[in-house]
């Protein structure tokens, strides 16, 4: 079983640019209507929409209202990523931390409102967290 999350979005070329251009996802397809990006590694996909469109049906219509969601990307070496991600100049809304749970991590938001945690996964401080 894979997972695909969908964004139904009016945003769809200023996502393209985001996902390909900061996080270098790569388009796996495209039309009119829809984008499927994958990532980097060739595993993971997210889908984006455009709402309202004739082809789909009314379920599927609803814009996704900005609030209330975030995904997580997990990296091999998030320092290296934060870097990356600040010499491309895009805003950095969590600061770059490490958790007593067992993440280094920061985020950064999409241009849908969706929250995009990068993390690199630590040994937790106590082994009961």
């Amino acid at each position: 079983m894979r997972l695909n999350a969908g964004i139904l979005t009016e945003k769809l070329e200023e996502t393209k640019f985001f996902y390909t251009g900061i996080l270098e996802f790569s388009v796996k397809f495209e039309n009119e209507f829809y984008l499927l990006l994958q990532t980097p590694n060739k595993k993971d996909c997210i889908s984006f929409l455009l709402p309202n469109h004739p082809t789909q049906q009314p379920f599927f219509h609803k814009s996704f209202k900005g609030e209330g969601m975030y995904l997580t990307i997990e990296v091999d070496d998030v320092d290296a990523f934060y870097t990356g991600i600040i010499n491309k100049g895009k805003e950095i809304k969590v600061r770059l931390r490490d958790e007593p749970w067992g993440e280094r991590h920061f985020a950064i938001e999409d241009p849908n409102g969706i929250g995009i945690d990068i993390v690199e996964y630590t040994a937790p401080d106590h082994p009961n967290i």
